[in-house]
């Protein structure tokens, strides 16, 4: 175990423009990188907005802010912007910095450079016990923090996850050079900082837990019905939808096809906590759905590639190439000591392995792998080992063919 914390010193929250601006201009005279955290209430609420940003600079100290009250934060990105920032897995976080205008040039992502450097178990907690031998407590890491006031045991562990930050940079720093990997690790936050964000294609709804269990057109709108009724009540009074009425519920309610107020009151599996109090909402929903002409197609045409498990049937010769890709890939995560997942995604692999390129040279490898938004080091680590396991699978005869002489 490492060194236990000392006790911290009251953290005060800044919710005022005065106290804002005061605050900038502390972290402006301050020195080095911004190490930087945002909390949110993510399970709570229904927006993923940030309820609570930590700053820490060396020479400038801890400021907490509260983005709701403070509103603009333009005058704080102008003095850090161009500034290193220093977050612990930085894609979790960026979008809701972004969203009240903090929008960084340059990042050090210690969770990403964890893996890079091998460390087994990357969470901000063990790294920094392992790295720096402080025991940080993680226990308000699932809090509610769209809570007011918030209390100050919690504000001291925000307080906690970005006053370390600098220091566990900096060893970072050192093992990712003596790894030769200083490189490789400002690719890959690059690429987070660059990446776009996913788009939701497709009907929102079809998401639904359990929807596969529900059988027929009708029962399918309602289905629809309760979870667009859900959805829209949800963001209104920004609490996140399973809180309302679980996933379950709605699939339950689309099943039992009630057919009166009274009928879906009854109904066991309907709970949550604004099943009975909001009962009118979900029974209009259900009454659109049993006599909507727009009845939702069954089954949904994918462009999307089919899971692994059915390439066997589907696609045997992309199964052969993802399989042997996969072992080549991983031959290649030992011998840089990196995660095999951050070698090359699955998903870009999966990609990749799916359709037969042509010409099957490295060079096609190369130009493919970069479309697909692979760094310029994966693709010099993988292209060659990546042929190499497509051509050997395309040459793999199947045990049960037999060979004609």
């Amino acid at each position: 175990m490492g060194q236990q914390q000392a006790p911290h010193v009251e953290v005060h929250v800044i919710e005022t423009r005065e106290e804002y601006l005061d605050a900038v201009a502390a972290i402006a005279a301050g020195h080095g990188p911004i190490a930087i955290d945002a909390e949110r209430a993510s399970g709570f609420r229904f927006s993923q907005r940030a309820y609570l940003i930590q700053i820490y600079r060396r020479g400038s100290g801890v400021f907490l802010f509260d983005p709701p009250a403070i509103g603009s934060f333009a005058e704080l990105d102008a003095v850090i912007r161009d500034e290193e920032w220093i977050l612990h897995a930085a894609s979790q976080d960026l979008a809701c910095l972004r969203e009240v205008g903090l929008d960084p040039t340059r990042i050090f992502d210690t969770e990403l450079g964890a893996r890079l450097a091998g460390l087994p178990r990357v969470g901000l907690g063990t790294v920094v016990e392992n790295l720096l031998g402080i025991h940080l407590a993680k226990e308000h890491s699932a809090a509610d923090w769209s809570t007011r006031p918030l209390p100050q045991a919690w504000l001291v562990y925000a307080a906690l996850d970005v006053e370390l930050l600098p220091d566990l940079r900096d060893a970072m720093v050192i093992l990712l050079q003596a790894a030769g990997k200083t490189q490789i690790a400002n690719q890959e936050f690059s690429a987070v900082l660059t990446r776009e964000a996913k788009v939701a294609t497709g009907d929102a709804w079809r998401r639904l837990s359990g929807l596969h269990t529900v059988r027929g057109a009708r029962n399918l709108a309602v289905a629809r019905e309760l979870w667009e009724a859900r959805d829209s009540y949800a963001r209104q009074i920004d609490t996140a939808p399973g809180r309302l009425v679980p996933d379950a519920s709605l699939v339950a309610a689309a099943k039992a096809m009630p057919e009166s107020r009274h009928e879906l009151a009854s109904l066991r599996e309907f709970n949550g906590r604004a099943s009975r109090s909001e009962l009118p909402r979900w029974w209009a929903a259900i009454e659109v759905g049993r006599t909507t002409d727009d009845l939702p197609a069954l089954r949904v045409a994918s462009e999307a590639i089919p899971p692994p498990r059915v390439w066997s049937d589907r696609n045997p010769e992309a199964d052969k190439r993802l399989k042997a890709a996969r072992a080549a890939i991983a031959v290649v995560s030992t011998e840089i000591d990196i995660p095999a997942e951050n070698v090359l995604t699955p998903d870009l692999l999966r990609r990749l392995a799916w359709t037969p390129l042509h010409p099957l040279d490295v060079e096609s490898i190369r130009t493919d792998l970069l479309g697909l938004g692979a760094r310029p080091w994966q693709i010099d680590a993988i292209a060659q080992v990546i042929l190499d396991a497509f051509v050997d699978a395309s040459q793999t005869i199947e045990p049960d063919v037999e060979q004609v002489s």
